[in-house]
C-alpha cells in the first residue's frame, strides 16, 4: 500500500505539471519500482521479457506494444534473444559498446536475412563522462581490383553480362547481386574490434560467449527468419553451404519455430574469441571468404554459372575501421548528430531538419495520438515528404564515400549551413507537391551525375548503459540474404549493389561510382539527439534512434525524430507512428500496414492519402517495414529524477529491455 501511495503522489505531481495520462502511468510505475529497488536491492533488477517459447510467423504490424521503461539502462534490437543477452551484459555492469558487440553476435545468428559478421555497419557513441561524440565507420570495400565496370560487365572487353541470370525481366545490374561481384570486404568485425578497445571494459573474448552457446544449442527460427528463408529458396540453392544450413534434405525451407544450430558459426567466433578480428580478416576464415566470393558455379541443386569476384585476402587484410567526426547540427532546442559519409544519413536528415526548421511544424501535431503513435496531418505530412525530396536530390548527386569524392565547397558545413537550408525550404509551396526535386548549387562544384539505389537487409540497436554512454549501431548485408553466398555459418553481403552501376550519367561523373577501395554511399542514420544547453552548445542526451530500411531508412528516423521531438510522443509511440515520406520521386510513401491507415481501395479512402493527391502527391500505401529502436531520457518536470523509456517497432519482431525493477 505504501508503495502504491508512492506512486500515486508522483503521478499528483507530474499532473500539476501537464503531462500527459500515458508519462504519468510510466513514471508511477518507475517510481514504485524504485522504491521496490530500496526496500529488495539490486536483486530486483530483472531482464525477463514476455516473449514466446515458439516464435509468431512474420507480421506486418502488430497492434498493442507497449513501451519498455528503466531506471538506468536500456537496450532496444530486433531479436528478443538479442535483446536479452545485450540487457544481461548492461546488467552485469558492461558498457554500451560492450552490450552492442554481444548483441550483433547474436543478431547475425538469429537475423542472418538482416545483417552479420559477412557485412558492415556505423556506429555512433557518446560518452557521458567526456560528453564526446565519437563516429565509427565499418562499411564495406570494394575490392582493389574493381574498376568502373565491375558491376556492369563479367568482362568489359567483350561486354559479356553477369551471371546468373536471376531473371529476363529484372535487368542486367540485379544478376549482379548474386554474383561474387556484389560482395565487398566486410567491415562490422574491425569496427567492432575498434570501439570495443575505445570504450569497452568487458572482455572481448567473453562478449561472444552468449552467441556461441546459442549456436551450438540451436534456437526457434523467428518468423522474419523462416519468411526470408522460404523467400530465396532457388538463390540458397546455388550454394551447397547456405542449402545444407537453411534448407531441409528434401531442399525445402526450414520452418517457422524449428530448431536450428550453427557449429560453423560458433567455431568461427570461437576463432575470433581468441585471436580478435585479425582471426577473421587473415588466415583459414578469410581464405574461406575469398574462396566463395571466387566461387564459378553453383551447387548441385542449382548448378547455374557465377561470375566471380576480384576479392584478394590482401583486401582483407589491408580493411581498416575509421573513426570519424560525426554530423551534428541544431534543430529548434536540440542538438542532433549522425554519421558523415561514406553514410548519406546524417547530411540527408540534418538537411531535412534544417528546412523543416522553417515551419512552425509543432504546431501541426496530429489530431488523434494514441497508443499506436498515431498519423500526421496532411500539411505535416506534405512539409516533410518536400523537405526530403530536396535532401535526396542533394544526397544522390553529392553524396559519396568522401575518400574518394570531396563533398561541394566547404563539405558537410556547407550542404547543413541554416541559409542555404533556408533557401532550399523556399522552394516548397504549401499548395502543391514538387514532384522531383532538384539537386542544390554550390559555387565551385563540377557537374556530377546522379544514382539512388539501396537494398533493405538491415538492422538497428540502441543502447544505454548504466553511467549513460550510449551507442546508435545500424548494421546490414544490403538485401534480404545478402549475396546468398553462405562460408563459415555466415552470409556475405551485396553490399557493392549500393554503388551506382554507371559511373557516368550525361550530367557528369557519378559521385557514388565504384572504384577499387571505394566504400559504397549508405542511408544508414544512427542518431543521438541532446538538449541544447543555455549557451547554446551540445547539452544534455535525450534521444538514440535508428532503423533498417534501404533509402528509406532516412524517412523512418525523420518521422521518428519529428514525432517524438515536435510532437512530444514517446519512444514507442513515436516509433510506432505512421511511416510516411518520399525519396526524389512524386511517389510519397504512406504505410498502409499501419492500423490508423485505411490502405483498402489503394487508399481511397482515407483523408490522409486523398488529402496528399489533392496537393499532387502520387501516394502509395504499400506496407513498409522499418524496425525503428528508440530510447528517450525522460526528466520528471521540477526534479532531477529520469526515466529511460524504450519503444520497438511493431513492424518487425524487435524488443526492449531496461532495468525496470521487479
Amino acid at each position: 500500500m505504501q508503495l502504491i501511495r508512492h506512486g500515486e503522489a508522483l503521478g499528483a505531481h507530474l499532473r500539476k505539471h501537464g503531462l500527459r495520462l500515458r508519462s504519468l502511468i510510466l513514471f508511477g510505475l518507475i517510481a514504485v519500482g524504485q522504491a521496490a529497488q530500496a526496500a529488495n536491492g539490486p536483486s530486483a533488477t530483472t531482464c525477463q521479457q514476455g516473449h514466446t517459447a515458439t516464435p509468431e510467423a512474420q507480421w506486418a504490424y502488430k497492434k498493442g506494444k507497449a513501451p519498455a521503461v528503466g531506471r538506468s539502462f536500456m537496450v532496444v534490437a530486433g531479436n528478443p534473444l538479442a535483446t536479452q543477452v545485450g540487457c544481461e551484459v548492461l546488467r552485469s555492469g558492461g558498457a554500451a559498446v560492450d552490450a552492442a558487440v554481444a548483441v550483433q553476435m547474436v543478431l547475425g545468428l538469429v537475423e542472418p536475412e538482416a545483417s552479420g559478421i559477412g557485412g558492415g555497419a556505423f556506429l555512433l557513441h557518446y560518452n557521458a563522462k567526456t560528453q564526446e561524440v565519437q563516429t565509427y565507420d565499418g562499411r564495406e570495400t570494394a575490392p582493389a581490383a574493381a574498376t568502373e565496370d565491375y558491376l556492369r560487365y563479367a568482362d568489359a572487353a567483350t561486354k559479356s553480362l553477369i551471371q546468373p541470370a536471376l531473371s529476363p525481366n529484372v535487368g542486367a545490374f540485379a544478376n549482379t547481386r548474386a554474383s561474387g561481384r556484389s560482395i565487398g570486404t566486410p567491415g562490422l568485425m574491425r569496427m567492432l574490434e575498434l570501439a570495443h578497445r575505445d570504450h569497452g571494459r568487458t572482455p572481448w573474448s567473453e562478449l561472444l560467449q552468449p552467441a556461441i552457446r546459442i549456436a551450438t544449442e540451436g534456437f526457434a527460427i523467428s518468423g522474419r527468419m523462416a519468411a526470408a528463408i522460404a523467400a530465396s529458396v532457388n538463390d540458397l540453392k546455388r550454394d551447397s553451404d547456405a542449402a545444407a544450413y537453411f534448407l531441409n534434405a528434401d531442399g525445402s525451407p526450414r520452418a517457422l519455430g524449428s530448431t536450428i544450430q550453427n557449429p560453423d558459426y560458433a567455431a568461427t567466433l570461437a576463432a575470433v574469441a581468441r585471436g580478435g578480428a585479425d582471426a577473421f580478416y587473415t588466415g583459414p576464415i578469410a581464405q574461406s571468404i575469398v574462396d566463395k566470393i571466387r566461387v564459378r558455379q553453383g551447387g548441385p541443386l542449382n548448378p547455374v554459372a557465377i561470375t566471380p569476384g576480384l576479392t584478394e585476402l590482401s583486401d582483407l587484410s589491408s580493411y581498416r575501421a575509421v573513426r570519424r567526426a560525426p554530423v551534428c547540427t541544431t534543430y529548434r532546442e536540440w542538438w542532433v548528430c549522425g554519421m558523415g559519409p561514406p553514410s548519406s544519413g546524417g547530411i540527408a536528415v540534418a538537411q531535412i531538419l534544417g528546412i523543416l526548421e522553417n515551419f512552425d511544424l509543432p504546431s501541426m501535431r496530429p489530431p488523434i495520438i494514441d497508443e499506436e503513435g498515431g498519423k500526421p496531418s496532411v500539411l505535416a505530412a506534405h512539409l516533410v515528404s518536400e523537405a526530403q525530396r530536396l535532401a535526396y536530390a542533394d544526397r544522390n548527386r553529392y553524396v559519396a564515400d568522401a575518400d574518394f569524392v570531396s563533398l561541394p565547397a566547404k563539405g558537410v558545413a556547407s550542404m547543413v549551413d541554416k541559409a542555404y537550408l533556408q533557401a532550399r525550404a523556399s522552394l516548397i509551396s504549401p499548395t502543391k507537391s514538387m514532384g522531383t526535386a532538384t539537386a542544390g548549387a554550390f559555387p565551385g562544384a563540377a557537374a556530377a551525375g546522379s544514382s539512388a539505389q539501396e537494398g533493405r537487409g538491415t538492422t538497428h540497436v540502441s543502447i544505454v548503459d548504466g553511467d549513460g554512454n550510449v551507442v546508435s549501431l545500424t548494421s546490414s548485408i544490403e538485401a534480404r540474404m545478402g549475396s546468398f553466398h553462405f562460408t563459415r555459418g555466415f552470409l556475405l553481403n551485396n553490399e557493392l549493389t549500393d554503388f551506382s552501376s554507371e559511373p557516368a550519367d550525361a550530367v557528369g561523373p557519378i559521385a557514388n561510382r565504384i572504384q577499387g577501395g571505394k566504400r559504397p554511399r549508405s542511408s544508414m542514420s544512427p542518431t543521438l539527439v541532446f538538449r541544447k544547453a543555455a549557451d547554446g552548445t551540445r547539452g544534455a542526451f535525450v534521444m538514440v534512434t535508428g532503423a533498417p530500411g534501404g533509402a528509406s531508412i532516412i524517412q523512418f528516423v525523420t518521422k521518428t525524430l519529428v514525432a517524438a521531438l515536435d510532437w512530444g510522443l514517446d519512444a514507442q509511440q513515436a516509433t510506432s507512428f505512421v511511416n510516411f515520406g518520399a525519396a526524389n520521386s512524386p511517389t510519397t510513401g504512406i504505410g498502409g500496414e499501419h492500423p490508423s491507415v485505411d490502405a483498402a481501395h489503394q487508399g481511397a479512402n482515407d483523408p490522409l492519402v486523398m488529402g496528399l493527391r489533392s496537393l499532387g502527391h502520387t501516394v502509395s500505401v504499400a506496407a513498409q517495414s522499418s524496425g525503428v529502436a528508440t530510447i528517450i531520457r525522460a526528466t520528471t518536470p521540477g526534479t532531477a529524477s529520469s526515466i529511460l523509456v524504450g519503444g520497438a517497432d511493431p513492424r518487425r519482431e524487435g524488443t526492449a529491455l531496461g532495468d525496470t525493477p521487479h
